[in-house]
């Protein structure tokens, strides 16, 4: 009963290279199925790394398909010892490991320090939630659903998504291109070192919350500005005392709607209507 309700793949490779022009070399590009419980429902997709890029595209198929590429290793000089023996090396062995249960698919690898490359075709209507940390970046196109993606040493490139976007990294730009936005989902974008692109459908409906820390915003929209006093708030604690004028641009695109925050430090905020 529980193989029937839970199923697990496991995709594993171990290369051993030997001799003097093929240290570093990697196994080629591997691939792996993951059928659904309910295909053709809405489902969840996890994919969470430490070292490697993400790519996720939509395709008309029914399974959820991983393509895994290690990345190639520094090359490495042979050694040879004193009586002429020369040293046998093996590259770092990798796994990838998407375990379904009820149509939510959690994708992780194992060794995280093994930098992996992977692309993923997946069906539309996800909860799609991607993190890398290292050495990668985050590519989505033309994907339906709700969208969270998080990275830190990169930038995130989300196309053509129908729906609703979460989107946070550090060093790196957010640019996010939309067909149609959930009009009901609040959104939300920030980088710390990186500008930060969203454009939306011309007829999109939003209360919009902009803060950038040294850059500028612009905007093709036309911004119904709040322009009422910026919230103070005072505190004091015995020999201290503190006064914090927010800096937030508050606004609405077409008479307002759910909640749009952008907010980075160090780059601009481009807010830009998509063409009819």
């Amino acid at each position: 009963m529980i193989m029937k309700k839970m199923k697990i793949a496991a995709l594993a490779l171990l290369s051993l290279l030997i001799g003097t022009s093929s240290f570093g070399q990697t196994g080629s590009t591997e691939q792996l199925t993951v059928p659904l419980s309910n295909p053709g429902k809405p489902y969840t997709l996890k994919v969470h790394l430490i070292m490697g890029s993400i790519k996720v595209v939509s395709y008309e198929g029914k399974d959820i398909q991983i393509s895994v590429t290690p990345r190639k290793e520094d090359q490495e000089e042979s050694k040879t010892n004193e009586k002429g023996m020369k040293r046998i090396s093996a590259s770092k062995g990798y796994e990838v490991t998407a375990k379904e249960a009820d149509n939510t698919v959690t994708v992780n690898t194992g060794d995280p320090n093994k930098a992996l490359d992977l692309e993923l075709k997946i069906p539309q209507d996800v909860h799609l939630s991607l993190g890398t940390v290292n050495g990668g970046e985050i590519n989505v196109e033309n994907v339906r659903g709700e969208l969270e993606a998080d990275n830190v040493n990169d930038k995130i490139t989300l196309t053509n998504i129908s729906g609703s976007v979460v989107a946070n990294t550090v060093n790196g730009d957010v640019t996010v291109t939309f067909i149609t936005v959930d009009p009901k989902a609040p959104m939300a974008f920030s980088t710390l070192n990186g500008d930060i692109n969203v454009t939306l459908p011309s007829d999109t409906k939003a209360n919009l919350k902009l803060k950038s820390d040294m850059g500028e915003v612009y905007s093709d929209f036309d911004i119904d500005i709040d322009k009422t006093t910026s919230k103070v708030n005072k505190s004091s604690e015995p020999g201290m005392y503190k006064i914090k004028k927010d800096d937030w641009i508050l606004g609405k695109i077409n008479g307002g709607g759910p909640e749009i925050m952008m907010k980075n430090m160090q780059g601009d905020i481009n807010i830009k209507r998509a063409a009819k």
